[in-house]
């Protein structure tokens, strides 16, 4: 049997990744957010490798990855994964999805079922309203028009509480140039993925039947707690926890907060060994 420890490669078709634990053990796929790259899960990963095989990779078009092969929607994205997880000789997993991740790990449920073991979807849209669409919508429309500069500033103040902007400046630095760092076309295309990709996720059809727990922060404004009532309401058996007091990066802010329901599910899901 395959036993990997921690180990990082690129796929011939351009997907950075990190794998880090036993290959004995469940794998536990881990997906980011638009403009951002796997390092937002680097407390996680040493959290999650003691009992799991931990897959944390890049989306095209974010961090080391290359460019989407095509337009970019959620099906490439979820191609995406099943193309890295065939690369690795991994047949299932459960998947964590943030925000945009939390989208095509939905996506994924819906291709690939068999392949899929639990969802853990955190912070991610879901059916907003006509006003609130047109306005994201708008949104991915200035970004074509400026790039991710145009957005920035008002991203970062979407995604991050007031407290953490002013104590936090050197990892806001970072978040930042993160995302200016994205190729501005695949960026603005991945953002028009976010703002109208969640229209194929309304109601799917056949319902999505895997384990999920869904997560998301009190004052998300992008992905509120009425929107993860909204998509548990679709999941039969699913649970929802509403983490106080935080925004859309709630996962980074208190890290803590976020890994403990979703250890507590995943033993549920695979118990662990006396």
């Amino acid at each position: 049997m395959r036993t990997v420890h921690n180990s990082y490669g690129i796929t011939n078709s351009g997907t950075s990744y990190s794998l880090t634990g036993s290959a004995s053990k469940p794998t536990i796929v881990l997906i980011h957010g638009l403009g951002l790259n796997r390092h937002i899960w680097e407390e996680y990963v040493p959290a999650l490798s003691n009992h799991y095989q931990v897959l944390d990779f890049d989306l095209y078009g974010h961090g080391e990855s290359a460019a989407p092969p095509v337009k970019p929607n959620l099906t490439v994205f979820s191609n995406q994964l099943r193309d890295l997880l065939d690369h690795l000789d991994i047949n299932t997993c459960s998947i964590v999805g943030f925000s945009l991740g939390g989208m095509i790990n939905r996506r994924f449920a819906m291709d690939h079922p068999t392949r899929l073991h639990a969802l853990i979807i955190l912070n991610s849209p879901h059916e907003r309203g006509a006003i609130a669409q047109q306005l994201v919508e708008e949104r991915a429309t200035n970004t074509e028009a400026g790039g991710a500069l145009a957005t920035i500033e008002s991203t970062l103040e979407r995604w991050f509480t007031p407290h953490f902007r002013g104590t936090h400046k050197n990892y806001l630095e970072s978040i930042r140039k993160s995302v200016l760092a994205n190729e501005p076309i695949s960026y603005a295309q991945c953002r028009q993925v976010l703002a109208t990709g969640v229209l194929e996720l309304i109601r799917p059809t056949p319902p999505i039947c895997t384990p999920t727990l869904i997560i998301t922060c009190a004052n998300d404004s992008g992905s509120a707690p009425a929107m993860a009532y909204a998509i548990s309401k679709e999941i039969a058996g699913s649970h929802v926890f509403i983490v106080p007091g935080l925004q859309h990066m709630g996962l980074v802010e208190q890290a803590n907060t976020f890994i403990k329901p979703i250890t507590d599910f995943l033993h549920e899901i695979y118990p662990p060994e006396d």
